[in-house]
């Protein structure tokens, strides 16, 4: 019998973040930019390049506990911003785990607990509730707040969004452009991207609003510029069956892979998160050795499971032209320990793993 696909949430860029919200608020909330919370009994990490030696910049802040476990969780994802440091693997990005109990004085006991009893299946449900300021944890992998309510997220007109918000950037007093190849240093306690908060979706819900003109076209700049002959692409993919013979055309181009991706995120294609805990990543490009080769979990030995990726939508919204700052990928795939494990009264983040996949062509995604 065939596996059941995990199910798939994806995280949408929402409203800004204003001001500098502390406590609960802060750290039980996902988004991207800014500056790291940290839990109440763990320090925020602040991790530098290893190539260039600067402060490693926040990409995304993921508030994720699991079901059957007694800790709240938080991942955060770094990389550096400063020109050509970006597509330096993983000596520029990194990522880090920190959990703390939600009720402290239970800690032996229930850190025990938790490796003996977290669940993968049923998570997706309550998916609904995850932009809900409820008390009570509902069932889902990831919950409490992830910005507003994502409901309504297939109204929104998104283009409309955006446009709104890089007027609203220049309004704040960006400052002028750097020349090219070069870094304007940044103001003293500004990160290096404004922060959004991430709302939350069902990818199910967007399964009856698939259309494959935009990964075709992408597909078609791609095929062009890799110099593969388009007129027979083009008249199958045009022919009645034309999603089947075209997919069995990429497949003779070698092009399966990326061509599985963009019809994949068709639906949606302004996601920049995609959440599976345990389950299966989206590949961008043909998966290396790296992901049969996973490194064991630096702290309990154990094996690590996939959990996020982020997407390519992701890139032109941390892009800070005004500074020279961008971070450059096609998607980051997260790894994290299955067991989740936190060694009792453990005041670090754990660092995780990532596995970085570049843009196939350095064009389709700016």
């Amino acid at each position: 019998m065939a596996a059941v696909p995990k199910p798939v949430l994806l995280g949408l860029r929402d409203a800004p973040v204003h001001g500098s919200p502390a406590g609960p608020g802060a750290w039980t909330t996902s988004k991207l930019g800014g500056i790291p919370d940290a839990l109440p009994t763990v320090a925020a990490p602040g991790p530098v390049c290893q190539r260039c030696g600067e402060r490693l910049a926040l990409v995304v802040q993921v508030y994720c506990p699991l079901e059957g476990s007694p800790f709240h969780r938080l991942l955060h994802v770094f990389a550096c911003a400063c020109p050509g440091c970006s597509t330096g693997g993983a000596r520029s990005w990194k990522v880090f785990r920190s959990q703390c109990l939600q009720v402290p004085e239970r800690e032996d006991q229930d850190a025990q607990k938790q490796e003996n009893s977290l669940v993968a299946e049923d998570w997706c449900e309550g998916a609904d509730d995850w932009g809900s300021d409820t008390e009570e944890l509902p069932s889902p992998q990831l919950t409490l707040d992830f910005g507003n309510d994502a409901n309504s997220a297939k109204d929104v007109d998104w283009t409309t969004q955006l446009q709104d918000l890089h007027l609203q950037d220049a309004v704040l007093g960006a400052a002028p452009p750097a020349p090219p190849g070069e870094q304007m240093a940044l103001p003293p306690g500004m990160p290096p991207f404004l922060p959004y908060y991430i709302c939350v979706a069902d990818e199910d819900d967007y399964r009856d609003f698939v259309n494959l003109d935009h990964a075709h076209s992408l597909l078609r700049d791609y095929q062009q510029r890799e110099g593969i002959a388009m007129d027979q692409l083009l008249s199958q993919s045009l022919s009645n069956d034309g999603d089947e013979k075209y997919e069995k055309t990429i497949i003779k181009s070698g092009d399966q892979t990326f061509y599985k991706f963009m019809k994949r995120i068709a639906a949606c294609q302004e996601q920049i998160l995609r959440y599976s805990w345990s389950g299966e990543p989206l590949f961008l490009t043909c998966p290396t050795s790296e992901v049969t080769e996973l490194p064991a979990c630096s702290q309990c030995g154990g094996q690590r499971i996939f959990e996020f990726q982020l997407m390519p939508a992701l890139v032109s919204m941390l892009k800070s032209a005004n500074l020279g700052l961008s971070v450059e990928f096609g998607t980051i795939l997260v790894y994290t320990c299955e067991k989740s494990c936190w060694p009792p009264n453990h005041q670090t983040p754990i660092e995780e793993f990532c596995i970085i996949q570049e843009d196939p062509d350095e064009l389709l995604f700016k």
